[in-house]
């Protein structure tokens, strides 16, 4: 616990917001020698095959730069977050990387408007320091708590000197461009308009945080699905919206989950004030279906949902259309 009494969340519970399926990309790094500055936020854990060499050298599904040999100077890569947003945390995963990880790294940031080539933003000289120049170990998670309020679009990660890094997760809280808000429907429950899992009854397979992603999904694994129920509950996940809001339109899409969807799904909201809505009554659900459903013209707005599916399953995606209301 906190000097308050209150127990810290764990960042890492939150989206990933520079993750690729998110969007996210390396625009930029100073040298890749020997392992691809892409493979910094490619989902899942790093991969490791020993004794497979290229001409390079040890193939790493990670980015790695060649040995600075009297160098002076820092090897640095930017990644344009997926989803721009409030930074929690951050871990610099140097899986795999034993004789050959940084000793030490840092990380900044930068909230960059519109679209400025790589070779800009790699040139500008008012990144904001997140995490200061801090020790790193080999073949582990290195994790680092951020206290900042902000919302960033860009993050830099520098090695000193050089190195490899396995994964850079950028764990936080989407925050749309306030300059497209406004302008027509939106989908308010989309993590890149700001909204996000506060809580869920169960996270074995996957995270819930899949469900607000961007898109269609992939496969199973790219959803939300719960383990096996063997009591008489049912399994439930809640929503903080991206704002306060009227929504028209619920599409609840079971793709890719055959014999473990949900039977039956049930959508209800709750105002500022605390007031529940029935949003859908339980309503049946299909497996391998895009469901939409229209709801009925609301009271009032609502700024947070809850989604319960019975009595257990996977879904792959959530989005919940309507606009900002009052």
């Amino acid at each position: 616990m906190d000097s308050d009494g209150v127990t810290p969340i764990d960042f890492t519970l939150l989206p990933d917001l520079a993750v690729r399926p998110l969007g996210g990309a390396v625009i930029w790094a100073d040298d890749e020698f020997f392992a691809e500055k892409e493979n910094l936020i490619n989902p899942g854990p790093s991969q490791y095959r020993p004794s497979t060499f290229g001409h390079k050298g040890q193939l790493y599904d990670g980015w790695e730069t060649r040995r600075h040999r009297g160098m002076p100077g820092d090897d640095s890569a930017i990644v344009r977050l997926g989803v721009p947003g409030v930074i929690r945390g951050i871990v610099v995963d140097t899986a795999w990387f034993k004789g050959n990880y940084p000793p030490a790294v840092s990380v900044s940031a930068l909230e960059v408007e519109g679209y400025p080539d790589a070779e800009t933003i790699a040139e500008r000289d008012d990144w904001f320091t997140l995490v200061d120049r801090a020790p790193v170990t080999g073949d582990s998670r290195n994790p680092f708590a951020v206290e900042n309020e902000k919302r960033w679009t860009h993050v830099k990660l520098t090695m000193h000197p050089d190195g490899g890094v396995a994964r850079l997760r950028v764990y936080g809280e989407g925050r749309p461009d306030p300059g497209l808000l406004g302008l027509g429907p939106l989908d308010l429950a989309a993590l890149e308009n700001g909204a996000l899992v506060i809580d869920c009854s169960n996270r074995f397979y996957s995270s819930p945080n899949q469900l607000l992603y961007p898109g269609l999904a992939g496969k199973m694994g790219d959803g939300w699905e719960t383990a096996r129920r063997r009591d008489d509950g049912n399994d439930w996940v809640h929503i903080r919206l991206a704002g306060a809001g009227l929504i028209r339109l619920a599409e609840i899409d079971t793709s890719y989950f055959l014999g473990n969807s949900p039977g039956a799904a049930r959508l209800t909201g709750r105002t500022t004030d605390g007031t529940e809505l029935e949003l859908l009554p339980r309503t049946a659900l299909l497996p391998d279906t895009r469901h939409r459903f229209a709801i009925a013209p609301m009271a009032a707005s609502v700024e947070e949902v809850r989604l319960d599916v019975y009595p257990d399953g996977g879904l792959a995606r959530l989005r919940l259309y309507g606009e900002f209301g009052e």
